[in-house]
């Protein structure tokens, strides 16, 4: 099982990214994915959530209405449009199953700051 992360970067206030995952090692259609950050000094928390068929998702009070989980089953990625970014936002995200929670990918850090 492997998760590659991309798309990080640095952003001013305000602006917005989209993070990629790529997937594999397993039948990723078959499982939820759920995004994860960790700021410096602090522990992983989950910021999005998306279920198998994308039917359903959930987000932390922290990201509710500015950020947006989606995936693409043929094409084994999971994605994080990310707006309205503010500098509380720093961290490297990362991508997993919550129900596994295998080996963690490198992630991919996001900066905000002006």
């Amino acid at each position: 099982v492997q998760f590659v992360e991309s798309g990080g970067g640095l952003v001013q206030p305000g602006g917005s990214l989209r993070l990629s995952c790529a997937a594999s090692g397993f039948t990723f259609s078959a499982f939820a994915m759920t995004w994860y950050r960790q700021a410096p000094g602090k522990g992983r928390n989950w910021v999005a959530f998306i279920s198998s068929s994308a039917g359903s998702t959930n987000y932390a009070d922290s990201v509710k209405g500015r950020f947006t989980i989606s995936r693409d089953n043929t094409k084994n990625m999971v994605y994080l449009q990310m707006n309205s970014l503010k500098p509380e936002d720093t961290a490297v995200y990362y991508c997993n199953r919550p129900s596994v929670l295998d080996s963690w990918g490198q992630g991919t850090q996001v900066t905000v700051s002006s």
